[in-house]
Order: structure tokens, then C-alpha cells, then sequence
């Protein structure tokens, strides 16, 4: 055998166990499932809530500040000196009560020059008067009118100093509760002084605010629940009687005022108050818990389990109560929603219930 052909052979043979090898190593070597069929995603852990069904209350939140269902500042029409001072600061008064008496000294002496005048001014007419009648006209028409229109003088300037005398005394124009005394007797006061402030308390007011989109459920007679930061966990309750007919254009809202009970007077004009408002009840609603909406632009959505898959639901959401919303469209009584996990969940993908979480 030549050289050459011992060669070639020592070649072949090196080829062909190169090849028996190669086909070996990839018999034994497993090719991985990615390569072959594409990636299979991880089941992701969620954790699971039924639709429920339970009597939910269609409320209004609100807040507003109470005010004295009637509450004025006394303040003087005519300027003078205070004479006397007749109730006590924090005292309840009753309606046309005395409340400040003001030195009326010159305007009796006027009133009674005034009184005088007019009794002339009366006897001069009735005897000029008498005098016509009589048939022989002593005294013209003339003298008869002047005498009439002097009457008319005297009167007015009567009633006027009368008028003005009893201004001097104040006196309450509803029952009420006084406030703390801004003057004190002796003092000289001009008109429009404040002199002490007066507030019904029997029966407080409450203004709020309701979005427009709520007119529809408004109605004067709605009752409301009332509380306060001064009373934690106690409620009060008032009655609406007035909606404004005019929708604020700036906030579109439109303003509501209700009408509480005080009568032991634990609440105050100018406290802070949170308002819940009722306009309805539902029996049987169907109700989710609020982590399981998906808000996304100006939808809503859900995630629903079925059959160890994810399945995105657009919803329709109604009232929101306790941590539960109220859902109006796109589920059933009978679907499981995934309550957490779904931020981590595409549609289509499988989950895994880590447990079921009750309502």
C-alpha cells in the first residue's frame, strides 16, 4: 500500500468517528423545551374574592361648617351713651327682652316739647274747624288749610322724636343666647357699634356643597347624618329643607343647607362638620373589594380566574362603601375577581390562588 493511500484511509477513518460521536452527544444531550415548543410562562400567585351580594345604602359625602339657624350682631341706630346694661354674657334671652337701655334724657325733653306742639296745632285746627262749620265762614279756606297742614307737622314730629326715643332701648328681636359684651355702661356709642352678638342655638343650620352630577338625588326632606372632630363617634342628625336652584358655575356644585336639632346645645356655630347624606337603598348589590379595580384612563376593569387563567373584565362601579365597591356592570354573582396580584398579570396568563380571600 502506497504512502498516499495509507493517508487517505487514516483520514476516513478519523471523519467517520468524528461523526458516530457527534450524533451520540446529541442523542444524549436534552434539548431544552424552549427551543423546541417557545417559553411557557410561571403560574403567578394571586390571591382570590368572590362576587358578593349585600343591602348597601346610596350615600353623599359632604363637609360644611354649622351655623345659628338665626344670628345677628345688636348693634345701635341712634348714637349715645349707654345707660344701663340688662343681660349677663352667655345668657339666654327670650324674644323683645330688654338687652341695653341708652341715655334718652334730650329726647324725652324733645318728645315732650314735641307733645306740646302738637296739642296746639290740634286745638288751633278743631276750633277753626268749628268756626267753618257754624255756617258763616269766619275764617277762609286758606287759613283752614294751613291750620290742617301745621296738624300734620306737629304729628309727624311727634311720632318722629317717640320713634327715635325708643330706640334708646334695645331689645332682643328672638330668643337666643348672648355673646361676650363689646361695651360697657358709660360708654359713649355711635350708630353701628357692635355691641354683643346674639345666636339661636336651638336649632343649628348646615351648608354644603354637592357635585352637579348628584342633583338628580337631591330632595328637601333627604335626612343626614352629622359628625364632628369635638364628638368622635357620636352622630347627629338633621332633616334638608332648602337646595339651592342655582348651580355654582365656578365649582359646578350646587349648594344644599339642612336644618339639626340642638337642644341641649352641644353644637356650635362655626364647628366643622362631616355630612353623610342618604338618597336611597338597594337590597341585593353586587359588591367587589376596592383593590381588585384596575382604573386605566377613563375605564374601569377587573381581573377574573377562571379556570387557573386571568381574564380582564371592563366594569361599571356604582356606590363605595367600607373598603367594597358596588359593581353595576360586567360581573355576576357567580364570578371570582383577583384581589391582589393583578398589577403583575397580563391577559391570558396563568395564576396560581394562593387562597380565597373572604368578603
Amino acid at each position: 500500500m502506497t504512502p498516499r493511500r495509507t493517508t487517505y484511509l487514516i483520514i476516513f477513518t478519523l471523519l467517520a468517528l468524528s461523526a458516530m460521536l457527534a450524533v451520540k452527544w446529541t442523542v444524549l444531550t436534552p434539548v431544552p423545551a424552549s427551543e423546541v415548543t417557545g417559553s411557557l410562562p410561571e403560574a403567578t400567585t394571586v390571591v382570590l374574592a368572590q362576587v358578593t351580594t349585600e343591602a348597601i345604602r346610596h350615600t353623599i359625602k359632604a363637609v360644611g361648617s354649622l351655623r345659628a339657624n338665626e344670628s345677628i350682631m345688636i348693634r345701635p341706630e341712634i348714637a349715645g351713651r349707654l345707660r344701663q346694661v340688662w343681660f349677663q354674657e352667655g345668657q339666654a334671652v327670650e324674644k323683645d327682652q330688654l338687652l341695653v337701655e341708652m341715655d334718652d334724657s334730650e329726647l324725652q325733653a324733645e318728645l315732650t316739647q314735641a307733645a306740646a306742639q302738637l296739642k296746639v296745632s290740634r286745638l288751633t285746627y278743631e276750633r277753626l274747624k268749628q268756626l267753618d262749620l257754624d255756617g258763616k265762614r269766619y275764617v277762609t279756606k286758606q287759613q283752614l288749610d294751613e291750620a290742617a297742614g301745621a296738624l300734620q307737622v306737629s304729628q309727624a314730629n311727634h311720632a318722629l322724636y317717640a320713634t327715635r326715643s325708643a330706640k334708646t332701648k334695645i331689645r332682643a328681636p328672638f330668643a337666643g343666647m348672648t355673646g361676650i359684651r363689646r361695651v360697657s355702661p358709660g360708654d359713649f356709642v355711635g350708630v353701628g357699634r357692635d355691641l354683643v352678638n346674639l345666636e339661636d342655638l336651638d336649632t343649628l343650620k348646615i351648608d354644603f356643597k354637592v357635585p352637579e352630577t348628584l342633583l338628580r338625588h337631591l330632595a328637601p326632606g333627604q335626612s343626614i347624618d352629622l359628625t364632628t372632630d369635638a364628638y368622635p363617634g357620636d352622630t347627629f342628625h338633621g332633616t334638608v329643607y332648602v337646595i339651592d336652584p342655582q348651580v355654582d358655575m365656578s365649582t359646578r356644585s350646587v349648594q344644599v343647607r339642612a336644618r339639626i336639632p340642638n337642644p341641649q346645645q352641644r353644637l356650635r356655630p362655626g364647628m366643622f362638620a362631616q355630612v353623610l347624606l342618604t338618597f336611597g337603598q338597594e337590597e341585593r348589590a353586587l359588591v367587589i373589594p376596592e383593590e381588585a379595580v384596575m382604573p386605566k384612563q377613563d375605564k374601569t376593569y377587573v381581573y377574573l380566574a377562571q379556570d387557573g387563567t386571568a381574564r380582564q373584565r371592563e366594569i361599571t362601579l356604582g356606590t363605595r362603601t367600607r373598603g367594597f365597591v358596588q359593581v353595576l356592570d360586567g360581573l355576576t354573582e357567580q364570578d371570582t375577581v383577583v384581589r391582589v396580584g393583578h398589577h403583575k398579570l397580563q391577559n391570558g396568563d396563568p395564576i396560581l390562588a394562593l387562597s380565597s380571600s373572604p368578603h
